[in-house]
């Protein structure tokens, strides 16, 4: 019991429990105020749903810090397999929820399979890892490494839920930098990622952009190879993003993609544009400290849609303000912050890949949903962490971090010898 409380990390549970709290009260906002009248009956449930979904995580994430660090080691190669096969099962035999089939019922309770399979790639690239000698080729690692994570990235594509699919994908060249990769890759690799965004907003902006970036790379490296990966990856960001708009997204994909570079242009005025602009009016209006619990306009009126799921930031910014708004913030900052200290404290490959890739995940969700809230990212659909509505995200969320924290807490328990 000594070592229990010594090496917990309390401020990491505060994050959490501020978190879920906060989320609780946004929810409890948006589906018994007044905005209710608006919303169907199962919607209005969402609260006590959520709430349930809660003690459910509550109890696994407990279940898991009791686990030794080796049961980890274990099943991480049947859990990911085992979130492979769920995933086949869902694109095959799932319930379509909002277009994206990725649904297993499960008894009594809906279970949304793309979520758990985060939980089962960060302990198989963690185990993978672990098993690299340092004389391994590490091109070939870094191939295997991608795979553990594209390859049910595929799967989420073919059900259609581009917004999970994206979160493997960009946690995968996180774990290579950390893992594998030296700086000068993960440069390139963040890179890409500019260039495939300016692909998204002006498409001549990213062509100058990847030039300039790969003259730059061939004057700083003076090698060849990097410049030509340079080219390769920032030219080819370019390639797969509009190849993705034009052949893989449906329309309404594409239309929620492209509507946040002018939300109030003739052709999204209508549709998603239309809840894009109410969503940041929505922040605007909060000011400084927000208008109050239950007494935002623009949420109460039911303007924002998915105001409990995707959309639960912009309750916080209307209701609580710039100060609430910040407070949510910097509660995911030190969140992220606790997450990495713990994974630079774990020595074990193991434990330290699992902490960064639980990090990037969080990363990648706080990232891309705030900032598709506020009108600078797409809107892809991608839940805030622990804050919106969803019990699948809020199970498989709690399990990651209750796995760090015991991985942080048992730090000692892993074999001087890695191999």
């Amino acid at each position: 019991m000594r070592i229990w409380y010594r090496n917990l990390d309390y401020l990491t549970i505060f994050a959490w429990a501020f978190l879920v709290a906060i989320g609780l009260v946004a929810i409890y906002s948006t589906t018994n105020g007044p905005s209710a009248e608006y919303l169907l009956e199962s919607v209005r449930n969402n609260f006590w749903r959520q709430l349930t979904w809660v003690a459910i995580s509550l109890g696994a994430g407990l279940a898991c810090l009791f686990l030794p660090v080796h049961f980890f080691q274990r099943i991480a190669w049947v859990a990911y397999l085992g979130t492979l096969i769920l995933l086949a099962v869902a694109l095959l035999y799932g319930r379509e929820v909002n277009g994206a089939r990725s649904w297993l019922h499960i008894g009594g309770l809906s279970l949304q399979v793309s979520e758990v399979a985060k939980v089962g790639a960060v302990l198989a690239g963690a185990q993978l890892i672990s098993t690299m000698r340092p004389n391994s080729s590490r091109v070939k690692y870094a191939v295997f490494l991608l795979g553990v994570f594209l390859t049910p990235m595929a799967l989420i594509l073919l059900q259609n839920d581009a917004g999970t699919a994206l979160v493997f994908f960009a946690v995968a060249p996180i774990a290579l930098f950390w893992s594998i990769w030296p700086a000068g890759m993960s440069i390139v690799m963040a890179a890409t990622g500019v260039a495939g965004y300016f692909s998204v907003v002006h498409l001549p902006t990213a062509i100058a952009f990847s030039v300039l970036f790969t003259l730059l790379v061939l004057w700083q490296a003076r090698e060849r190879l990097y410049g030509v990966m340079a080219a390769v990856f920032s030219f080819g960001s370019i390639v797969a993003v509009l190849f993705a708009l034009n052949k893989i997204f449906r329309p309404h994909q594409v239309a929620r993609i492209l509507s946040f570079t002018n939300p109030g242009a003739e052709e999204f005025r209508s549709g998603v544009g239309f809840h894009l602009v109410q969503s940041k009016a929505a922040i605007g209006s909060g000011g400084l400290a927000g208008k109050g619990f239950m007494e935002g306009t623009q949420t109460q009126g039911a303007y924002v849609p998915e105001q409990s799921t995707d959309f639960v930031f912009s309750i916080i910014g209307e209701e609580w303000g710039f100060i609430g708004s910040m407070v949510v913030i910097s509660m995911f900052a030190l969140l992220l912050v606790r997450a990495i200290r713990m994974g630079i404290h774990i020595k074990h490959p193991f434990g330290s890949m699992a902490a960064v890739g639980i990090a990037g995940i969080f990363l990648v969700h706080v990232f891309v949903n705030i900032g598709m809230v506020v009108g600078l990212l797409p809107v892809i659909g991608i839940p805030l962490p622990f804050v919106s509505y969803g019990g699948s995200a809020m199970l498989a969320n709690t399990v990651l971090l209750a796995i760090l924290l015991n991985l942080h807490m048992r730090r000692d328990d892993f074999p001087i010898y890695v191999y």
